[in-house]
């Protein structure tokens, strides 16, 4: 069976081709079906595929019963991804990579730990990527292999938080879009800041910007009930996302990141609230892939725009005080790379063991019937259990001594070497 990985990320496209290809986390059943659907049209043989699409990453998992042509298994996957989101193939193919084998299992593994991510250690990976299997699974793209893959993935995950350090030196996106505003702005204690979307990371970044004591916090979502939630835990208040264009101009922060396949904020609002604002300046954080806020609101002079990117490489500085809890993490990681090649190697003797039990199973009925025929004639019962036994033993030493005999030099050394140990003899 052939693993694959195949995707981009951070490290090896911009944003601007990451929002492109993304698919909406309600949507990640349907995509692994179509998936399925498109790699079985082009000759995919027993395939299993799951999806990861994050901030940071789109990735393809597949398990098939393939030749292993990396090329091939690549560029079908790219087309793929372009057909699904109406791209074009040739933009799209430079920046795929593709992970065979050990290489995709090795891969996974340092994904769910945070080793692969922007931000070294970062938690969330792992619930985005349980999230991605429970789809994959309804959605019916996973079989034997990618199953026991992602299981041993999230076990090696848990293995490596407990064990190392490395979630203590993660530093999260939150905190260095606190520490990009500090540079706009002095103190937030005197504005007013805008939480665009309530997940996980607007959460979390409401946190860190609630400790320094802004003068208003306010979060905005399409579903007010969520916002007021969110807003109460933090003393602030909420408002639907379908006031944010008369809204906008009231605040000096405004941080954004939801799931919308669309730009929630246009340039074109944002230009009316600088106005509004009499260029009074604007820090502006967009977490979200696909991007929520328009690329060209960065151009404007009195705003300061931060993708996820830029707090990304922001958040690098110290990394060499993780280096000790990163060791510690990959050997933990190959270890169990290696235990999970094993038994992927197992698994193909499988078809192997089963002829060779059906086979056994077909020589033990036949000497069985023979030795029922023969007491039903009234033969002597130890007389038929002799004969029960030594046609047994007969049938099950034919084919190894047939390849004896048949064999020449250099083969009959070789089997002599392996038939003991395969019928535990003694020489």
């Amino acid at each position: 069976m052939q693993l694959l990985a195949v995707g981009l990320n951070h490290t090896t496209a911009p944003v601007s081709l990451r929002e492109k290809v993304a698919f909406p986390a309600d949507q990640l059943g349907q995509a692994v079906a179509s998936a399925c659907a498109w790699f079985g049209n082009v000759g995919q043989r027993a395939q299993e595929t799951a999806i990861l699409s994050t901030c940071n990453r789109t990735e393809i998992y597949g398990a098939s019963a393939n030749d292993g042509n990396i090329d091939a298994a690549l560029d079908q996957t790219a087309h793929f991804v372009a057909d699904y989101h109406k791209l074009s193939f040739a933009d799209l193919r430079p920046y795929l990579y593709a992970l065979p084998q050990d290489e995709a299992v090795r891969h996974a593994f340092r994904v769910a730990s945070g080793l692969d991510s922007m931000v070294l250690g970062e938690p969330q990976i792992l619930g985005q990527m349980k999230d991605a299997v429970r789809q994959a699974e309804a959605a019916g793209g996973l079989g034997t292999y990618l199953h026991q893959m992602f299981q041993r993935t999230f076990a090696v995950a848990k293995e490596v938080r407990s064990t190392t350090e490395i979630g203590a030196h993660s530093v999260s996106m939150a905190a260095a879009a606190v520490r990009l505003s500090q540079r706009i702005f002095d103190s937030l204690s005197g504005q007013h800041v805008l939480f665009i979307g309530a997940g996980e990371m607007i959460d979390l970044c409401i946190t860190h910007f609630a400790a320094q004591h802004p003068r208003s916090l306010t979060v905005a979502n399409r579903t007010l009930e969520r916002a007021e939630a969110l807003a109460h835990r933090f003393g602030g208040r909420a408002m639907r996302l379908g006031e944010l264009a008369d809204q906008l101009a009231h605040f000096d922060v405004v941080v954004s990141c939801t799931a919308s396949s669309l730009p929630i904020i246009g340039l074109g609002m944002v230009e009316r609230a600088v106005k509004t604002r009499r260029h009074k300046p604007m820090f502006m954080v967009d977490l979200a892939v696909p991007r929520d806020i328009e690329s060209e609101v960065g151009r404007l002079d009195d705003i300061f725009l931060y993708t996820v990117d830029d707090l990304g490489a922001a958040v690098q500085i110290g990394i060499e005080n993780r280096q000790s809890a990163v060791a510690q993490a990959e050997a933990i990681i190959e270890t169990r790379v290696q235990a999970f090649m094993h038994w992927l190697d197992s698994r193909a003797l499988v078809p192997l063991i089963q002829d060779l039990q059906e086979s056994s199973e077909q020589l033990r009925r036949a000497e069985l019937e023979r030795a029922r025929k023969l007491l039903a004639r009234g033969e002597d019962v130890d007389a038929v259990l002799e004969a029960l036994s030594k046609g047994l033993t007969a049938k099950f030493l034919h084919g190894p001594q047939q390849a004896l005999h048949s064999a020449d030099a250099g083969e009959r050394a070789r089997l002599a070497q392996w038939l003991p140990q395969l019928f535990r003899t003694r020489r």
